[in-house]
């Protein structure tokens, strides 16, 4: 028996990419805690290679793994998805999200466009957002202003960029996120709509 064929169909996987500085990570996060999907939409959690941020919690905001950990998992078909970026791994425990579709939980996975087209090769009805900044300048200022890229990890970053703006196409919706609270507005309309919640 397949994993989809075991998944309520109600439950949705809904996928947020965009390039690093285009404002995914804050945007997904008000998603979780608005009133409306708070409770009906569920992160899964990623596993990482990269160190903790400040302010990053173990288990809450990522699994901080080894390399060799990591590594070892992806033998052991322990992810969804999962990508090296930057000289990090990545990736989506596939155990936790499986179990929160099975309840008819609908998953949030904010991931990268190449691990955005192996979930939805094994979810084709997963919902696709796009987020991305108004102009390449404003990416690169909001990179900037992070205070943490060398100029390689920022060249590198806006290299990486480029191509991934290039995938925006295949994905259902794209939203500049040009305001913050335009952009949120806007994410949480199309994905109340589309995970039939009002």
């Amino acid at each position: 028996m397949s994993n989809k064929a075991s998944v309520l169909p109600k439950a949705r996987i809904v996928i947020i990419s965009g390039p690093s500085g285009c404002g995914k990570t804050t945007l997904h996060k008000a998603l979780l805690i608005s009133p409306l999907l708070k409770g009906r939409l569920v992160k899964s959690i990623s596993a990482t290679t990269r160190s903790k941020r400040p302010g990053e919690r173990q288990g809450k905001d990522y699994l901080f793994l080894s390399t060799e950990v990591f590594e070892e998992r992806i033998k052991k078909g322990y992810f969804l998805e999962w990508e090296r970026v930057f000289d990090n791994y990545y990736g989506t425990p596939k155990k936790q999200a499986l179990n929160l579709l099975k309840k008819g939980i609908n998953v949030l996975l904010c991931i990268d466009v190449k691990g955005a087209r192996t979930v939805a090769q094994e979810f084709p009805k997963a919902l696709k957002v796009f987020i991305k900044a108004p102009s390449m300048k404003v990416l690169e200022s909001r990179l900037k202003a992070r205070g943490s890229e060398s100029k390689e990890s920022l060249e590198l970053r806006l290299k990486v960029a480029r191509r991934e703006l290039k995938e925006a196409k295949y994905y259902d919706h794209v939203i500049i996120n040009a305001d913050l609270n335009k952009a949120l507005g806007m994410l949480q309309q199309i994905v109340c709509h589309e995970l039939g919640i009002d």
